[in-house]
């Protein structure tokens, strides 16, 4: 987070879109910037009053170009589907951002990083089906139940899919690939385009697609049919935290 925050030179004015991101990443960050998370519905439990919760997803972000000054995703493009899904998530990431640093894992690094466990990743993906659900290290250190224990055995197995250096800057022709180094070896690639300061755009403002309603408080999120719960928080930003709910 050090060489992000020194890459960006960022503040309590930079308007910060985290895709896939969740509260605790930014709690020790000061001075804090402002911050809008994008995630699945299920990894907001609660209200939280120093960010606006929006969920969504990263193939199609609700929101218009330059959007944001920067746009941070870490350990997430490999977890959006298959190849054409990545470019769309990519795509989108360099549409609503004026800069961005995209983290993922390295194919090659000889631990796969989610499952903890020595070079399952470049096995068959029928061996990976027989072996990944009996044993991985991460199935001996997680302390998660059951169905918990499945999904993510599960996701893992059906929609991860790991970069290598080539891909991940085919995917982000316009950056710069940062290698992230542990033994001597890359442990993960970072994608980082930084633009000069320029002109800003309204805080959160979203795409405005024919059929859909802004909402009234200026937060400019989307209401897709769900109903758009929002909070207000005082302070200088007025809307300080909202998200979608089923209910």
């Amino acid at each position: 987070m050090a060489r992000f925050v020194a890459e960006f030179g960022v503040s309590a004015e930079t308007r910060i879109l985290d895709v896939g991101g969740v509260t605790e990443s930014w709690a020790g960050l000061r001075p804090r910037p402002r911050v809008t998370l994008l995630n699945m519905p299920r990894a907001f439990t609660e209200t939280c009053p120093e960010f606006c919760l929006v969920a969504g997803d990263g193939r199609r972000l609700p929101f218009a170009d330059g959007s944001f000054d920067v746009v941070f995703s870490n350990s997430v493009i490999e977890h959006v589907g298959d190849a054409a899904s990545q470019a769309l998530f990519a795509q989108e990431v360099a549409r609503v951002g004026r800069g961005y640093w995209v983290q993922t894992p390295n194919r090659w690094f000889p631990v796969e990083q989610h499952l903890l466990t020595p070079v399952i990743h470049w096995l068959p993906k029928k061996w990976q089906r027989a072996l990944v659900p009996r044993w991985t290290v991460w199935g001996l250190l997680a302390r998660v139940s059951a169905d918990q224990r499945e999904f993510y055995l599960a996701h893992y197995l059906s929609d991860a899919r790991l970069l290598g250096r080539r891909e991940m800057q085919s995917f982000f022709p316009e950056a710069r690939v940062i290698r992230e180094r542990c033994c001597g070896l890359t442990k993960s690639l970072v994608a980082v385009s930084s633009t000069p300061p320029g002109p800003r755009r309204t805080f959160g403002s979203c795409l405005r697609i024919p059929g859909r309603r802004e909402h009234p408080s200026g937060a400019g999120c989307i209401n897709t049919g769900r109903r758009l719960r929002c909070v207000r928080n005082g302070g200088s930003h007025g809307l300080r935290c909202c998200w979608w709910s089923s209910r």
